[in-house]
């Protein structure tokens, strides 16, 4: 019989209701956007839509893998929505916002793994917000390089892709991604000149001497910036929670992580890979 772990009172988090929250999920609904605010259960969700930030989910809201962590529906996905690009380069300018996130779920049911639809979301952001700075968190598209090249290629200001968690615990963990495959993806970022940015979750049962050691490879493949959040699990179907990390902690790891040479880290029990991603520039 699987054994709980209570959660602890630094993980009770208050929904949102203040004017800003309500502002942000009008102008998500009625765009008819995804979010990984809200597919992902985000414990920051109220926090960054008070503020007026969100992190866009684009190509639908379903996934084609079934990562053991994640929250996202798994299934048969309905085809790219043409009109997205443009409902949400609208989102964003009614949002006023300067600096926006993006992220998806895995398609690989589509020939090109979804990468097209992602052009076209950047571009059309870009055409309709000139002025606002894009981040994207991408999955691993395969490790197909070249398709990765499509991403580099319209400049984003920062990729991010989540290393997630240590290399034993992986093939547990993710469904279809691979910890070296991931490496690579960041090495290929950063060999191109992007500023590349990656997450783990900890309370998954690694130990310190693995997580030292996911930080020392993502910093040989390049990686500069750095998220270490508390994993929660979603549902009783999802992996449990083998600990809850102190935040004392996670202020340790921090240290370590920026003595090893990160240039930015946030690391927190309630950091996931968007918080306050518009300082990581």
């Amino acid at each position: 019989m699987t054994q709980y772990v209570r959660k602890p009172e630094w993980l009770k988090v208050r929904l949102g209701d203040n004017e800003g929250f309500v502002h942000t999920k009008k102008i998500i609904e009625g765009q008819h956007l995804n979010t990984i605010c809200s597919s992902g259960r985000c414990p920051n969700q109220a926090e960054c839509w008070s503020r007026g930030t969100a992190t866009f989910m684009v190509l639908g809201a379903i996934c084609t893998r079934a990562c053991r962590f994640c929250n996202t529906e798994t299934g048969k996905p309905l085809p790219p929505d043409p009109q997205e690009p443009e409902r949400l380069a609208e989102s964003v300018r009614q949002m006023g916002l300067k600096h926006v996130v993006l992220t998806s779920v895995d398609r690989d049911d589509l020939p090109d793994l979804g990468v097209g639809h992602w052009v076209q979301v950047i571009r059309t952001l870009r055409q309709v917000n000139p002025g606002t700075t894009i981040e994207v968190l991408i999955p691993d598209f395969q490790g197909l390089p070249e398709l990765i090249q499509r991403i580099i290629d319209e400049e984003p200001e920062i990729v991010s892709h989540n290393l997630e968690t240590v290399k034993r615990l992986t093939p547990e963990v993710r469904s279809a991604a691979r910890y070296d495959r991931s490496l690579a993806v960041l090495k290929q970022l950063a060999d191109a000149g992007i500023r590349a940015k990656s997450g783990l979750m900890l309370g998954l049962g690694e130990t310190e001497e693995e997580l030292l050691e996911a930080m020392d490879d993502l910093l040989q493949y390049g990686c500069s910036i750095l998220t270490l959040g508390q994993y929660l699990q979603p549902t009783r179907k999802h992996l449990p929670v083998q600990a809850y990390i102190h935040p004392d902690v996670f202020s340790r790891y921090k240290d370590i992580a920026l003595q090893k040479g990160f240039e930015v880290v946030e690391s927190g029990p309630l950091i996931r890979s968007s918080y306050h991603a518009e300082k990581h520039l």
